[in-house]
C-alpha cells in the first residue's frame, strides 16, 4: 500500500510497522500542522472544572477561579470559529469523570500514519487516553501506536514540516522516556526529530513554538532554547517573536487554519498585529477565563485532517 492509495483498512490499535516504512493515511492525517484544515477533533467543557494541572492554573485557582459558565461560552465561541471557516468537527463524548476533556490534545495526537494514544500524567486525567481510543474507533482512524514507556502529552508533538517533528520533554506532563520512546518510532519512518527540553513551569512545547504557515513559526525568544530557534532558522523559518508576558496567558497557543488564517486568543496582541500585517484573517477569540484552567486554543484541538492548498 502506497501513501496515495485509498484509506480502506479500518480501525486497529496498532498500525505501526516495527522497522518502520509504516503507509500514510489517505483519508485522515496531514504532512504538517499549516495546511488546509478540514476535520478537527475537540473536547467537551460539559464537566470542566478548574484543577491544579500546572503551576499556571494552580495560580488562578489559588488567587482567581475559573467562571466555568464564562469559560463554557467562550468554548462556545471558538466552535463557531471553526465553523465560520468550514471546518469539520469531530467531538470526543463528553464523560462526568473526566473534567479536563476539553484539552482535546493532551489524550492522543494525530500523525500521517494514524492517531498516538498518549501516557496521561495526572491521574485523574489517564481516562482521557481510554477514551480517545473510543472517538478514533468510532472515526474509523486506525491507532498508529501507544505510548508505554513513561508520560507523554499531545502537546509535545510539534510537527514543523513534513517529516520533521519537534518533541518537547519537561519533565512533569512529559517525561523523556516517553519523549524517546516517541522519538524512536519516527526516526524510523524517516523523520527528522528534535527534543526540546524546557523547565515544567511551561507545561509543553507548543506553548512556546508554533508553527503559522510554511517557513514561518511563532516562538516565544524569552523561553525558547536559542539552540532550538537556531535549528528553525536553519531550516529558512521567519520567526515572529511572542512576547513572554503574553505566552503566561496562552498567546503563543493558536490554531493555524492554512491558507493564511489563524484562529488565536484576543489577548495576544503582539501576535495578531503581526499576523494581520503579512495579511492574515485572524478570528481573535476571547479565551480568558477558560485558560485559567490550563490551557489555549492549540491544546483544545487536534487536527485529524489537513490538505494542501
Amino acid at each position: 500500500m502506497t501513501r496515495h492509495e485509498s484509506f480502506d483498512e479500518g480501525f486497529s490499535l496498532q498500525r505501526r510497522r516495527p522497522e518502520g516504512g509504516t503507509p500514510r493515511l489517505e483519508a485522515f492525517g496531514f504532512r504538517n500542522e499549516t495546511d488546509v484544515l478540514t476535520d478537527v477533533l475537540l473536547g467537551s467543557p460539559a464537566h470542566l472544572r478548574h484543577l491544579a494541572t500546572s503551576s499556571l492554573s494552580r495560580k488562578h485557582l489559588r488567587e482567581n477561579p475559573c467562571n466555568i459558565q464564562i469559560a463554557q461560552a467562550q468554548h462556545k465561541d471558538l466552535v463557531a470559529a471553526y465553523e465560520s471557516f468550514g471546518v469539520t468537527i469531530h467531538r470526543h463524548a463528553p464523560e462526568p469523570e473526566l473534567p479536563m476533556q476539553v484539552y482535546a490534545r493532551d489524550s492522543s495526537v494525530m500523525t500521517p500514519y494514524g492517531a498516538v494514544i498518549t501516557a496521561m500524567a495526572d491521574w485523574w486525567r489517564r481516562g482521557e487516553n481510554y477514551a480517545a481510543i473510543r472517538t478514533y474507533e468510532k472515526l474509523g482512524i486506525p491507532i498508529y501506536d501507544m505510548v508505554t514507556s513513561g508520560t507523554f502529552e499531545g502537546g509535545d508533538f510539534n510537527v514543523i514540516e513534513d517529516g520533521v517533528v519537534l518533541i518537547g520533554c519537561g519533565g512533569a506532563r512529559t517525561q523523556e522516556e516517553g519523549a524517546r520512546q516517541v522519538e524512536g518510532w519516527f526516526r524510523k519512518e524517516g523523520w527528522e526529530t528534535r527534543l526540546a527540553f524546557f523547565d515544567e513551569f511551561y507545561v509543553h512545547i507548543d506553548l512556546m513554538v508554533v508553527p503559522i504557515a510554511e517557513k514561518l513559526t511563532a516562538v516565544c525568544l524569552d523561553s525558547t532554547e536559542p539552540g532550538i530557534v537556531d535549528w528553525l532558522k536553519a531550516k529558512g523559518h521567519e520567526i515572529i517573536d511572542v512576547p513572554f508576558r503574553d505566552t503566561m496567558d496562552l498567546g503563543c497557543n493558536f490554531m493555524s487554519l492554512g491558507k493564511a488564517r489563524v484562529i488565536a486568543p484576543r489577548s495576544s496582541q503582539v501576535l495578531i498585529g503581526r499576523l494581520k500585517a503579512l495579511g492574515f484573517e485572524v478570528a481573535e477569540v476571547d479565551m480568558s477565563e477558560i485558560s485559567k484552567t490550563g490551557g489555549g486554543i492549540h491544546c483544545m484541538a487536534q487536527a485529524l485532517r489537513r490538505v494542501p492548498g
